[in-house]
């Protein structure tokens, strides 16, 4: 979908790393700033996405649920205000920690951020035997696990920078939450094929949607969330 109708699936060209790291540059900064600064500009930021990407979802749905009941398509929407509201709740929960929830979210920014740079990096470079072609053809184990080790990387520089001897559980846990990034990838794939659409939304260039930007954050919050929770704490606190 391009924000106004749904495109149908096909052979989908690599978007031009030009444009790709361009919509970055342009984001990430006030993306960041707003994170640091916290109440109530970053709840604003959270309010905001939410928003597109329940729109962006009511319009995956409606395009798939075309020819099917009525029932089926409010299903899919209750496990799209799920699927967003969820972790948008979790996220300004984390961030709402006096202590480290800055700190938190910045590194969760960053661990995600790197899976997907590192997967697209490594993809793109080495390629080889795809990792689930039946829902994302474009997808390849060297993909996966370049952002793996990008998502280690990201963990473990975190953990320099903040001067704690916890390299390695974090950039362990870091690893992990970049699997589970590409996981939520996979998953937004998985319902796009199934209704018969290409990208959510086009609002950023080389990147299709906002949810096509955020399923892997989406899934990395909630994993944070529930190792915090089990933790007694948010991750910074107890690793």
């Amino acid at each position: 979908m391009n924000g106004v109708t749904a495109q149908p699936v096909g052979s989908r060209a690599a978007a031009p790393l030009a444009t790709r790291t361009l919509s970055a540059v342009v984001l990430a900064p006030p993306v960041l700033a707003m994170v640091y600064l916290g109440t109530p500009l970053f709840e604003i930021l959270v309010a905001t996405v939410a928003a597109i990407m329940a729109w962006e979802w009511q319009r995956l749905c409606a395009a798939g649920c075309a020819d099917r009941s009525r029932s089926h398509y409010a299903l899919w929407l209750v496990v799209g205000a799920l699927w967003i509201g969820v972790p948008c709740l979790i996220m300004i929960g984390l961030r709402a920690d006096p202590a480290v929830g800055r700190v938190t979210v910045l590194w969760l920014l960053a661990v995600v951020w790197a899976a997907d740079i590192g997967a697209y990096a490594a993809g793109r470079t080495i390629g080889g035997p795809r990792l689930a072609p039946a829902v994302s053809p474009n997808k390849t184990w060297a993909g996966f696990f370049g952002g793996v080790a990008c998502a280690a990387a990201a963990g473990a520089g975190m953990a320099g920078v903040l001067g704690r001897e916890v390299l390695v559980p974090l950039a362990a846990f870091s690893a992990f939450v970049g699997m589970v990034a590409q996981g939520g990838d996979l998953a937004e794939s998985w319902v796009k094929r199934r209704f018969g659409v290409k990208d959510s939304g086009s609002i950023i260039p080389g990147h299709g949607g906002l949810l096509d930007r955020m399923d892997g954050v989406l899934a990395a919050v909630i994993a944070v969330g529930v190792a915090g929770y089990l933790g007694k704490g948010t991750v910074l606190t107890w690793l």
